[in-house]
């Protein structure tokens, strides 16, 4: 299929793009990578009246460090930017962990970390390691600047907290200190699907290996990706072995209220979403590189 008639405007700056929006809202939409946006107007999923290219806007992709140690991001930055930058696999190597699940290269080659952010697929990878890096998110509008924690951004299926005239401008992704681990595992029906169900995760541990703080989140089961704070207290003051990423596994598991589609029953996607947890806390107590194994 081909798209519904729509109108197109290219601007090369933020304000333009802003005008644009201020004066569009709920009619237009923003282009960035392409990627989920053009299958759904192909599809006629979504019919919008103006489309807002932003790829003419410099200044939107970019990844740098920040004063504090943390990572800042640029909306238009391309998810292949990410795969190969060192400075992410060295500030972040959780989300360089969790990029090369996203498509294929081609799809990595023009998706864009905002498209996947504003689009907010529950079974994406790049909201469920920005929700467990606790990243922040800039949002510009006419009106001024806001800035939104992950926990408060995703809503719900392909809703996040966006008003119609914002734009995702930029992420920042804090600095971790301390003896941080992770973990990343999903399963797809077939490589560079979506993802059935997945889990994020990640371990801060003392010199004895006692676990200080965990982070787990589990997407593709809900409408959003979902921390799991049951799970995450068990492990805090534990050691993290079998039995105890056992019962954290069977804790995410309780959490969860999947619904069934054509892809998957809910109660798989609930079992499952145990088994990738507890694969991801065993993959984050991996001897690391330059460790010996215990």
């Amino acid at each position: 299929m081909k798209p519904a008639r729509f109108d197109y405007y290219s601007p090369d700056s933020p304000n333009e793009a802003l005008e644009l929006l201020g004066q569009y809202g709920d009619d237009a939409k923003i282009l960035a990578g392409g990627q989920s946006l053009m299958p759904m107007m192909n599809m006629r999923l979504v019919r919008p009246k103006v489309v807002i290219d932003i790829n003419r806007i410099a200044g939107l992709s970019h990844i740098s460090p920040r004063p504090d140690g943390g990572l800042a991001v640029g909306a238009m930055t391309r998810q292949r930017e990410l795969e190969r930058s060192a400075l992410v696999l060295e500030t972040a190597p959780l989300l360089s962990l969790a990029i090369p699940y996203i498509g294929h290269f081609q799809i990595r080659n023009r998706g864009t970390v905002g498209g996947s952010l504003a689009h907010s697929d529950p079974a994406a990878e790049i909201p469920a390691v920005c929700l467990t890096l606790d990243t922040e998110f800039e949002l510009a509008s006419s009106a001024g600047e806001r800035t939104v924690k992950a926990e408060d951004f995703f809503l719900n299926h392909l809703t996040t907290a966006l008003e119609p005239a914002e734009l995702l401008t930029q992420i920042r992704i804090p600095q971790t200190v301390g003896n941080w681990r992770w973990g990343f595992q999903e399963v797809c029906r077939r490589d560079g699907d979506f993802a059935l169900v997945g889990a994020a995760t990640m371990l801060r541990l003392d010199d004895r290996g006692i676990c200080l703080e965990s982070r787990i989140t589990a997407f593709g089961a809900g409408g959003t990706p979902m921390r799991m704070n049951a799970a995450e207290n068990h492990l805090s003051g534990s050691s993290v072995n079998a039995d105890d990423r056992s019962e954290a596994a069977r804790l995410v598991s309780d959490a969860l209220d999947p619904i069934s589609d054509i892809h998957a029953s809910a109660k798989y996607r609930q079992d499952v979403a145990g088994v990738m947890v507890r694969r991801a806390l065993e993959q984050a107590l991996l001897p690391m590189e330059g460790e010996d194994a215990a």
